[in-house]
């Protein structure tokens, strides 16, 4: 049959493309490690600058971006949103800030969204406590998501490649 070598190609690009979308699904996972990761050294920077130093929130918001990698992003917008004074309430600023970086984890989003309703809104002490749950939160979060990582990755592997393979015989 002459449609048979075209039959195979699309096998193979069925099974790999299923294998794709399994591989991001685990890389997405990763992803979410490391920016919690980061968020959680972010939070300790932030109370450290806090304490010590007494950093306006703008400033503060740039400093701990110095070093965020991808998280980077959504606190230079946060400091260009306390900036304006737009709106003089830091969550107000906060989700402006989550408006424009979409791409970040439901996890990472919510500790952000709980930070930034603690940002300016009580004295040093207050901020501080509410620092030191946004950042018990983020270990709890990590410690989650690490639980049964490495399982959930080699699942979603596994998955995606089963299906691929699935749907060829299904199409051939």
């Amino acid at each position: 049959d002459d449609g048979m070598p075209i039959k195979w190609i699309g096998a193979v690009l069925v099974i790999l493309s299923c294998s794709g979308c399994g591989f991001s699904m685990a890389a997405a996972c990763k992803r979410e490690e490391a920016m919690l990761v980061r968020l959680l050294h972010i939070l300790e920077f932030m109370e450290s600058e806090l304490e010590y130093r007494q950093t306006p929130l703008p400033t503060l918001c740039r400093l701990a971006g110095e070093n965020a990698g991808n998280l980077k992003r959504v606190l230079d917008h946060l400091a260009r949103e306390l900036e304006s004074q737009i709106s003089p309430n830091a969550a107000c600023c906060m989700d402006a800030a989550l408006a424009q970086c979409r791409d970040l984890p439901r996890s990472v989003r919510s500790l952000f969204e709980q930070l930034g309703s603690c940002l300016g809104c009580f004295d040093l002490n207050g901020q501080m406590r509410e620092l030191e749950a946004v950042r018990h939160h983020c270990e709890q979060a990590l410690e989650q998501l690490r639980l049964h990582q490495n399982q959930r990755i080699r699942t979603y592997q596994t998955l995606g490649i089963c299906a691929g393979i699935a749907l060829a015989i299904l199409l051939i």
